[in-house]
């Protein structure tokens, strides 16, 4: 299992509650939690991106620029730069994610976000597109930017955009594992899971228990399939509470739902509701989650990582066996608690794995 944090670059910390957060959105903050987390067992870090205030982030730093000075503070992190198409053009994310691969060694990554706050691109003059026909815009999107970072000449005729032999130079860094930086993507709807077969490296999920992740699996996988291409790499959404006692975790939990910002988390979910309602089936993300689940803005709680060390490492490992790749965690009081996930998690996840039989991980 690899390990990814929410970078807390926007204000608010990782719960729209009023309970205390050692957490700071601060550059000089995220900078030292990105050099904790690496020397702490993380692979990845996911800067997030949101264009003005909402549903309790006041304020908010740029995801790319943040991304790079992050990427710059350390040595082997990983740093994911969420972005939405329809306010960035491919080109000038292929050109800036080239510059920031080299300059990081290959570190660079990006999250291509189709969009659920309607008010930002209204508010920034831009056209809001229903449901499905953002995630056909993000569709096109990643096609244009893989051409871009891997052909010499890149053509692209479609529906949002007209690239005209376009050539990027220098290009990113490339091997045979990594043959440009990795693209992620997120989103629980159909046409998500149909467009993470098709063309993602990575797809992410909200939080889930064992059957939600079970049936993300098996519809991600069918569309690659559908399509002759290997099915992007799994990763899920989870808040992380680890304490001494199963006790001090649940009591940690109702803490914070118990003092919830109840305006904005009903208006976040009216908003991811809304946002979710135009998918042609009816399953966009968040359509289930109850009160308590939007605490956590991505569902984190669901995933069940609350207990001890043992019980949240033993949970973790369950989700390995299922085929989950990747981790994406937030938490309350980041950088005590990432220490404490390096000292005290993160060994028994080890030792979990160690004993796991060979191709004990489904679909491996």
């Amino acid at each position: 299992m690899r390990f990814a944090y929410w970078v807390p670059n926007v204000s608010g910390g990782l719960v729209t509650s009023r309970i205390e957060q050692r957490t700071d959105w601060s550059y000089e903050y995220n900078r030292d939690l990105a050099v904790l987390a690496e020397e702490n067992g993380f692979d990845y870090a996911l800067s997030q991106v949101r264009y003005m205030a909402s549903y309790g982030a006041e304020y908010q730093h740029e995801s790319t620029g943040f991304s790079l000075a992050l990427l710059l503070a350390t040595q082997r992190l990983k740093v994911i730069a969420a972005i939405h198409p329809g306010l960035w053009h491919p080109g000038v994310l292929a050109k800036f994610g080239a510059t920031a691969d080299h300059l990081s060694g290959g570190r660079f990554a990006v999250n291509v976000v189709s969009g659920w706050f309607k008010g930002e691109f209204t508010a920034l003059g831009e056209p809001w597109l229903e449901h499905d026909e953002r995630y056909r815009r993000s569709e096109e999107f990643i096609r244009a930017l893989r051409a871009i970072w891997t052909e010499d000449h890149a053509e692209i005729a479609g529906d949002f955009y007209r690239i005209r032999d376009f050539s990027l130079k220098p290009k990113p860094l490339n091997s045979a594992e990594r043959p440009h930086p990795e693209i992620f993507q997120g989103g629980n709807s159909t046409a998500a899971r149909a467009m993470a077969g098709r063309v993602s490296d990575w797809y992410f999920s909200n939080g889930r228990d064992f059957d939600g992740v079970l049936e993300q699996l098996a519809d991600v996988r069918a569309s690659a399939e559908s399509v002759g291409r290997r099915p992007p790499r799994f990763g899920l959404n989870g808040f992380l509470v680890a304490r001494d006692t199963e006790a001090e975790a649940r009591e940690t939990l109702r803490e914070i739902v118990a003092k919830a910002d109840v305006e904005a988390v009903h208006g976040f979910g009216d908003a991811v509701r809304q946002a979710g309602r135009s998918t042609a089936d009816g399953k966009g993300m968040w359509q289930d989650s109850t009160f308590e689940d939007l605490v956590q803005y991505n569902d984190g709680f669901r995933t069940g990582l609350i207990g001890t060390p043992e019980q949240v490492a033993e949970r973790i490992v369950a989700y390995r066996r299922l085929g989950v790749d990747l981790l994406l965690l937030g938490f309350l009081h980041y950088q005590e608690e990432v220490e404490y996930f390096g000292r005290r998690v993160l060994p028994l996840v080890r030792e979990l794995e160690s004993h796991l039989p060979e191709h004990a991980v489904l679909g491996s």
